[in-house]
């Protein structure tokens, strides 16, 4: 299919400041994934395996559909269950990134969240945050009791409220459309704790080759003596030709558990709204 050429990217993944690496990627057409295994947590490097393990199936080179990204998921949600059954404690992992999908005729962006990772979009050298960190101080941060800046030197910022691997349902989903020259980072938060986002926009949009790019922020990370593991996948959709509507910030689309199913077309959608 011509459109799975527009799905390209590469990783790259450091231990930090840890005695281990407990960080996954994936990278493989058409996606695009980081999982980082949650500290404290019994396995998290196996959990963040787990959740890759999860993705696999998809890494054909086509592009998916939502309801098969909805299905993966799930899959990851299991085999993490089946390592925390098999180490008898709690194993967990953030989720995030992004799937190359065929929705409605068109090819798109699915993006992908649950935890504290990141994904941004990049646009002409503006770099804009497509995910909501489910974390403690971003709760604060939506009920105004924190600014963002306040937020990222919280003393209680490594706090997720949401995993892999817990008893809630389900992922927030967008579909961001495929715009020539668009660049996805996404990145797990030894990475985004360790570089502030103009940084982060700086190198993305001079470093061309993905993987060069990906390296080039990790090696950024490490230079601010990140106290984490950091992991950094770089997507780009350079040969995306469809010309498609691209409000910002992104809708979500379907629901809270996420509901491929519930997927309206943006002309349908606006109508509804």
């Amino acid at each position: 299919m011509p459109g799975a050429a527009m799905f390209g990217g590469a990783g790259a993944t450091h231990v930090g400041g840890r005695a281990r690496n407990e960080d996954s990627l994936l990278a493989n057409s058409p996606v695009f994934i980081v999982a980082d295994g949650m500290g404290g947590h019994v396995g998290g490097a196996a959990a963040s395996a787990a959740v890759v393990e999860g993705f696999a199936p998809l890494a054909t080179g086509e592009p998916a559909t939502p309801d098969q990204v909805a299905d993966a998921v799930d899959r990851a949600r299991e085999g993490v269950a089946r390592v925390s059954a098999s180490l008898g404690g709690d194993a967990g992992s953030t989720l995030t990134g992004a799937v190359g999908v065929r929705w409605a005729g068109t090819h798109w962006w699915m993006v992908i969240n649950v935890g504290d990772s990141r994904v941004y979009a990049l646009d002409g050298g503006a770099l804009t945050q497509v995910t909501v960190d489910h974390s403690h101080v971003q709760e604060l941060v939506d009920a105004g009791r924190l600014t963002p800046e306040e937020a990222a030197h919280h003393p209680d910022r490594n706090i997720v409220t949401r995993a892999i691997g817990d008893d809630i349902p389900g992922m927030d989903a967008w579909l961001v459309p495929l715009v020539p020259g668009r660049r996805l980072v996404i990145a797990s938060d030894g990475l985004t704790t360790a570089v502030p986002d103009r940084r982060i926009a700086a190198i993305a949009s001079t470093v061309a080759h993905a993987h060069a790019a990906a390296a080039a922020l990790v090696d950024a990370a490490l230079a601010n003596a990140t106290s984490d593991n950091v992991t950094v996948v770089v997507a780009d959709s350079a040969g995306a030709t469809d010309a498609q509507a691209d409000p910002a910030p992104w809708p979500v689309w379907g629901h809270d558990p996420f509901e491929a199913d519930d997927l309206t077309s943006p002309s349908s959608r606006a109508e509804q709204e």
